[in-house]
């Protein structure tokens, strides 16, 4: 029986927003793809590098998904098997929450070439873009990356135990539970510990706002602030908050 042809499977860091803030690399394999399928969370812009790709979308969002996990797996399976050159283009990097682990599995049971070409990651891209430090030297020594939630739609049970450490704290994807959070922190922290919350971080549709926990609930709704949204806990907030004030004048610092 006739073995059929296999191609290869790349999983690709699309970095936080701005399509600028891709590798050379990344770029690469976009442009040398045949079939490209893409996350809500990736700029579209990044699709032009490669009009004759064959690209199909399996982004998912709260409430709605284009495509189940499963559906995905097979779908890059079955290209491959076809001999194609497969690129699962995925927003931020592609093993800081995006399901990474299950596509290299499934590939692997039928032993389908893969690879992954790491990309910027929405936590470090977005504070670099707007001077916070997520470490800085005395004042922040460590930093806590968590998800807002769990897999089965609960609140991440990390996030108390984060709140009690003097790291810098990333919640992402954290909007839906706001409330929580910020009460789980105000459990260990003062009422004026720093919080910063920016949305659609590094693209054109970016807002920030910066509060303390008894202000930054109020801030949200004043700004109409919802996911996708990075939320930031500690003092390396206010580090450059003069300096990108100037900046950045129109978004919604208060």
């Amino acid at each position: 029986m006739q073995q059929l042809n296999k191609g290869s499977i790349c999983l690709v860091g699309a970095g936080p927003g701005d399509p600028e803030l891709i590798t050379l690399k990344g770029l690469k394999a976009i442009q040398n793809a045949e079939v490209i399928l893409y996350d809500a969370l990736i700029n579209p812009l990044l699709l032009d590098h490669n009009p004759v790709a064959q690209k199909i979308f399996v982004g998912k969002r709260r409430g709605f998904a284009k495509k189940s996990q499963e559906e995905i797996n097979q779908l890059l399976v079955e290209y491959a098997l076809k001999n194609k050159r497969v690129v699962r283009l995925k927003g931020g990097d592609p093993l800081i929450f995006g399901r990474a682990c299950e596509e290299l599995s499934y590939a692997a049971l039928f032993n389908i070439e893969t690879s992954i070409i790491p990309g910027i990651s929405s936590f470090t891209g977005i504070a670099a873009q707007h001077q916070i430090p997520l470490t800085k030297r005395s004042i922040s020594e460590s930093m806590w990356v968590t998800t807002g939630h769990t897999y089965d739609g609960r609140i991440s049970s990390d996030i108390p135990l984060a709140a009690q450490t003097s790291a810098t704290v990333v919640v992402l994807m954290g909007m839906r539970f706001l409330k929580q959070i910020v009460a789980a922190f105000a459990e260990h922290k003062p009422d004026n510990y720093p919080v910063a919350i920016i949305q659609n971080g590094t693209t054109k549709a970016e807002k920030v706002v910066l509060g303390t926990l008894a202000t930054i609930e109020k801030e949200v709704r004043e700004h109409a602030i919802s996911n996708p949204a990075n939320i930031i806990f500690g003092p390396a907030v206010l580090d450059q908050v003069t300096q990108y004030k100037n900046l950045k004048s129109t978004l919604c610092y208060r």
